[in-house]
């Protein structure tokens, strides 16, 4: 009996875009846990009133969690090609770049801290952005030719 498999080879940004989109739906899902979020009952759909704290740590809300969500679902689906998964892991760096100056800038107890952010969350998106850009411009958008 002869069995032909036919083998789909994803390039490396095609894994570590997909990676980062599941872990981005893993913290998504988290944010509506009771327990992972403390404070669980003290949510809110957006704004800063919402006193959940993903792992005691992270100011989350309904929003800010379908945020996660809405990124990990970008990141699955871009990655399915090499160029979707680079522009993913590029583009949502310079918007978590973005998200770090405006946690900055913003006073977290106004009305535009809609998200919300904390300190904790300022620095988590600081390194997301320095890591989702350097992944998508070092990680080879090619298998290596097997010889």
């Amino acid at each position: 009996m002869s069995s032909s498999a036919t083998t789909s080879t994803r390039a490396p940004v095609q894994i570590v875009a997909a990676v980062v989109g599941g872990v981005f739906l893993l913290v998504g899902i988290l944010g509506f846990i009771p327990g992972v979020t403390t404070d669980y009952d003290m949510m809110s759909f957006a704004g800063h009133d919402s006193m959940a704290m993903l792992l005691g740590v992270f100011a989350v809300s309904v929003l800010h969690n379908i945020v996660h969500l809405l990124f990990g679902v970008a990141g699955l689906a871009l990655s399915r090609t090499p160029a979707g998964a680079r522009n993913f892991l590029i583009a949502g760096g310079v918007i978590y770049l973005v998200l770090w100056i405006y946690g900055l800038v913003i006073d977290h107890q106004s009305a535009a801290n809609f998200v919300p952010l904390n300190t904790a969350d300022n620095w988590l998106h600081l390194g997301l952005a320095v890591g989702m850009i350097l992944l998508g411009l070092l990680v080879p958008r090619r298998t290596a030719a097997r010889v």
